[in-house]
């Protein structure tokens, strides 16, 4: 188990780090739940028994005004910067969220999981910077990067990101990956296709949808990587902490997409340059 692992370790370390340029095929959120790799892993693994408990938080997701939108081209440029606001909000937590479920797996309990925290380990290494990407993104859309930094996230953000150090600690720290089966499944559903959409309807380059565009892709590669680590998990109540974990997080991502939306008239230019009057005016 542990040489099938490493393997994919090692598959997961050569993934390209550069941002898609959006030469992908259209995806759309299908009822099966269409770019979720659900045929990755063993027949009789975790991982297939954990994509299909959770199909019902999946589909509610993906069926949400945000994704339809997006893929659909309706998405105005407030509310892609409102989504990108909050993206950089909890994308921030991830590697301090990974090291908190590594130093929980190196307790007395844990000590026999070597393999785990070696893929921990790995999933920190990778996912590192990735918030300034966000930022990026936002400047390239007309934000100032200090602008998302400063601004609190919505509640439902801080929601989402509290439940996920709440559940390392006080439930199991495996709950972690019920969020990255969350987050890297809805990539590889829909980052790519929704970005290109995004991109052509709001006319702007490339350089806004590193985000997007580069987790869409890569989130492919690391599906693979986290169905072998989710096959290796066979004790049962483990399974059930990240199935429990990863329906909550369905739930509080499906918030955290709607508060999205419902901000959207702060990131307006209009709503911006008032902002940035205000500041002007208060240093004066």
């Amino acid at each position: 188990m542990i040489m099938s692992l490493n393997n994919s370790v090692s598959s997961y370390q050569s993934v390209n780090r550069q941002a898609d340029t959006g030469e992908v095929a259209t995806q759309t959120p299908a009822a099966s739940g269409a770019g979720i790799p659900s045929d990755n892993g063993r027949p009789d693994g975790f991982y297939r028994q954990l994509v299909a408990a959770t199909a019902t938080e999946r589909e509610k997701l993906l069926s949400g005004p945000l994704v339809a939108r997006a893929l659909n081209g309706q998405i105005t440029l407030a509310e892609y910067r409102a989504f990108l606001a909050q993206a950089y909000h909890h994308v921030r937590h991830t590697v301090s969220l990974m090291m908190a479920c590594g130093a929980q797996l190196s307790e007395p309990a844990h000590v026999s999981r070597d393999a785990l925290r070696m893929a921990v380990a790995e999933y920190i290494d990778e996912e590192k910077g990735h918030e300034h990407w966000v930022l990026d993104d936002l400047a390239a859309t007309g934000v100032p990067r200090e602008r998302a930094v400063q601004r609190a996230p919505l509640l439902a953000t801080e929601l989402m990101v509290a439940y996920a150090y709440d559940s390392i600690r006080r439930r199991h720290p495996l709950s972690m990956f019920g969020m990255v089966l969350v987050l890297e499944a809805t990539s590889t559903a829909v980052a790519s296709g929704a970005g290109r959409a995004v991109r052509d309807s709001l006319g702007l380059g490339d350089d806004a949808f590193h985000y997007l565009f580069s987790h869409g892709e890569l989130d492919i590669s690391h599906m693979e990587f986290f169905a072998n680590l989710m096959d290796s998990i066979t004790d049962e109540g483990e399974q059930q902490a990240i199935i429990h974990a990863a329906k909550a997080f369905y739930h509080l991502y499906s918030s955290v997409h709607q508060a999205a939306l419902e901000d959207a008239f702060h990131w307006t230019d209009a709503a911006l340059a008032a902002d940035c009057a205000m500041e002007k005016e208060a240093l004066a």
